[in-house]
């Protein structure tokens, strides 16, 4: 139970997940929040001290304990904690889409201002594995970077997707932090610095009792929760729960002690207990009605299986599932099929699917009319990853006339590449790129990933080495080639490199391979992405050249500025109003730069998450040590604009000859 301690009212409004609360002159804690319009409220009701300058900050006109820090861009991520262990009290971090400040707000000054190319979406300060410093660590555009209190950069990688969320936890529990990473394709990684240890897909996000699953408490607010921080706003050395509102309300929490807990146990508790205990009683004494009747109808007017009237289906009845690939018709795409059945004559009357990812939701209903029934049921079922998927299903069984069904529930997995259809390799002709490598593992290992990660057919006979195996996508018809020679190499065929990837993290992780090494070739995608860094390029020019016009004009707009007003002051009117024409002239041409600007830069980032992207697909053919040696050396590449030893590097895996 949290008992409410005090609740405030700014006149200020909160930019979601962008508050921040920190100890700026090491002693009274303050709040820190992002508004519209660039700005950063910075509210501190334990002293009301003008600024000592004026260069970013000033006092808010509305409240005498808000201070406004001018960004004079779209804040997009804000955070608050010990950059500096030696200053002894906290920095404000604010990131936007395009710069990161460090703020020192107890002396009002920079401690650094960094140009981000890759944007700032989210932003976590702390301490991450070996590092010693304190890191502010970014995340934006497929990328990750840490930068210590003097602006240094001594952290970046890249990751999948654009970054959404972070934080920093010992994850693993060897006493140092690791990195994870929240972003738009649903996944969350897990860093331990530059190495990625673990994966995995969320589509929602659940905060209740880590024993029970139960809601223990719950407020309601007039407007949006901006953000849930933490603080001994009070200084009253008890640390409270600060929710803020979109709408500048902040509301401080307590858990209340046992005694007011007991208090609090009012007449709305007490309902809401009866009120559930009373749903658990109908629920039973409903199935125990049910189970009367069927016993009741069973034993009076015995019926046969036919006529299909009874209730109580046999005690000896079974459901099977089967998982197989079917490969279409021209009225219906090609697909993953889940197959129940029934084990006697009883009918399928409706199936519910829950799965993460695959479904709209998370969940699929398959209700058959009352003319299709019959003991088995097929359901396409299409994941859009690679990514293994348990499915948990409720089936509802019983007879054609049935009026009451027994319930059967149970989980299926389904396979990391079950859109991948075995065929012959004549079928089709063998993709022109290819993974190379090699793996101290016997064939009959390999067989057993197969079978493990594929829907194979059941009459299918892999003898020992060498063999190959070909796999069509359900998706796109692409092929999958796996070839195994006597010495344990091995050759992966394919033009997709996401799926080379996949393939060969999923036999990293079911062989337990800590390093792996690999020789890689695709053309397509490579020359695809050697002109995506020539458009990179291409932006960067028209950037620089866009940025000198700009500071070009805003001199000119100085000079027309103090000719205007001297004409003003000279009372030469005729000059005046031609000084404000041109003016009005160099002011227009800024505008339309401005927004040929925003273009260009909108443009670069999508070519940069491209570059990113690509980064972190070299990577992921490879594995440990490898893996994290070719994101540095292809950052280092790009750095030095070395275009032929970045491809060499994603080619072969290192930069030397």
């Amino acid at each position: 139970m949290l008992l409410p301690v005090f609740t405030l009212k700014l006149r200020h409004k909160i930019n979601p997940r962008m508050v921040a609360v920190g100890r700026y002159d090491g002693i009274h804690p303050c709040l820190a929040a992002a508004t519209q319009a660039g700005k950063v409220f910075i509210h501190n009701p334990h002293k009301r001290t003008q600024p000592v300058s004026a260069s970013r900050v000033w006092q808010s006109p509305l409240e005498s304990d808000v201070s406004l820090l001018n960004i004079n861009q779209a804040v997009s991520c804000l955070t608050a904690g010990v950059l500096n262990p030696e200053l002894g009290y906290d920095t404000l971090l604010v990131g936007t889409q395009t710069n990161l400040l460090a703020y020192d707000v107890y002396n009002n000054s920079d401690l650094f201002y960094r140009e981000v190319a890759d944007g700032a979406n989210a932003i976590v300060l702390g301490t991450l594995g070996d590092i010693s410093s304190p890191l502010a660590i970014i995340g934006g555009n497929c990328a990750l970077q840490g930068f210590d209190y003097k602006g240094n950069d001594l952290f970046w990688t890249v990751t999948g997707d654009n970054v959404q969320s972070l934080a920093l936890c010992d994850f693993d529990g060897d006493g140092k932090k690791e990195l994870l990473v929240g972003s738009e394709d649903f996944d969350i990684r897990v860093f331990k610095e530059d190495e990625i240890v673990a994966e995995m897909t969320e589509i929602e996000v659940d905060a209740r009792s880590d024993r029970t699953g139960e809601v223990i408490f719950k407020d309601n607010f007039p407007s949006a929760v901006a953000a849930v921080v933490e603080g001994d706003y009070r200084m009253d050395g008890r640390t409270q729960l600060i929710c803020c509102s979109v709408d500048g309300e902040i509301r401080g929490y307590l858990p209340g002690t046992a005694e007011m807990r007991g208090n609090l146990m009012d007449t709305s508790v007490e309902q809401d207990l009866i009120r559930e205990l009373s749903q658990k009683k109908q629920n039973l004494l409903l199935e125990l009605r049910n189970y009367e009747e069927n016993a009741k109808a069973d034993s009076s007017s015995p019926l046969s299986e036919a006529d299909g009237h009874r209730g109580i289906i046999p005690a000896n009845t079974k459901l099977h599932t089967a998982l197989s690939v079917n490969l279409g018709s021209e009225v219906q795409a090609a697909h993953t099929e889940l197959c129940i059945s029934t084990s006697n004559d009883t009918i399928i009357r409706a199936v519910l699917i829950f799965a993460e990812g695959i479904f709209l939701g998370e969940s699929h209903v398959v209700h058959p009319s009352i003319h299709n029934l019959s003991s088995s049921i097929r359901i396409p079922v299409s994941p859009p990853k690679d990514v293994p998927v348990d499915l948990h299903l409720k089936v509802f069984v019983g007879y054609r006339s049935s009026t009451q069904f027994h319930v059967f529930e149970l989980t299926r997995q389904l396979p990391r590449f079950s859109t991948y259809a075995l065929t012959s390799p004549d079928a089709a002709s063998e993709p022109l790129s290819y993974v190379n490598f090699v793996i101290a593992e016997r064939a009959q290992r390999v067989v057993m990933w197969l079978s493990q990660n594929f829907l194979l057919p059941e009459d299918i006979n892999i003898q020992n080495a060498p063999f190959q195996v070909c796999f069509t996508s359900l998706r796109n018809g692409g092929q999958l080639y796996i070839k195994i020679r006597l010495n344990g190499e091995i050759t992966i065929n394919t033009d997709d490199i996401d799926l080379a990837g996949d393939v060969i993290q999923s036999m990293a992780s079911y062989f337990a391979i800590e390093d792996l090494q690999v020789e890689a070739n695709f053309p397509i995608y490579f020359e695809e992405l050697r002109k995506v860094l020539v458009k990179v390029d291409e932006y960067h020019s028209v950037h620089q050249k866009l940025s000198a016009d700009m500071a070009d004009n805003s001199n000119l707009i100085r000079s027309l500025l103090v000719r205007a007003e001297d004409a003003r002051l000279m009372r030469d009117m005729k000059t005046m109003k031609r000084r404000y024409m041109e003016l009005y002239d160099v002011n227009k041409d800024l505008l339309n730069e401005y927004k040929i600007r925003c273009n260009n830069h909108t443009e670069l980032l999508g070519n940069l998450k491209a570059v990113n992207q690509a980064i972190q697909r070299a990577g992921r053919l490879r594995v440990g040590k490898p893996k994290n040696q070719v994101i540095t050396a292809c950052r280092d590449a790009i750095r030095s604009n070395n275009i032929n030893t970045l491809f060499r590097i994603m080619r072969v895996g290192t930069a030397s000859s």
